[in-house]
């Protein structure tokens, strides 16, 4: 099992304030799949990429409007760092703490 496998306990801090959630990901060589799930629902990883310990990945949300956000992650042990880019938002800060 690689490094990055897990559920994580996330915090992304966004204009509307810091958004909880809990990422999922189950890596297969370069690529992982997963789910994010917060206050806004579960939404499935899209095109989730493992270079290493950096995960890169899409997750598409509904709310508060329609959008794909980019997402970039470090993991390092039980901790993660890295950035959710959402369009002309701009970019936010993420980290997250691995569960159990």
């Amino acid at each position: 099992m690689a490094q990055v496998d897990g559920s994580w306990d996330t915090v992304t801090k966004t204009p509307m304030g810091d958004q909880k959630a809990v990422m999922t990901v189950k890596s297969s060589g370069d690529s992982f799949t997963g789910t994010f799930s917060g206050d806004m629902g579960e939404t499935e990883i899209e095109d989730g990429k493992v270079d290493g310990d950096t995960l890169t990945f899409k997750i598409s949300i509904k709310s508060p409007m329609p959008m794909t956000l980019d997402g970039e992650a470090t993991v390092d042990g039980d901790a993660m760092t890295g950035t959710v880019k959402a369009g002309a938002f701009g970019a936010f800060p993420m980290s997250g703490t691995r569960k159990g």
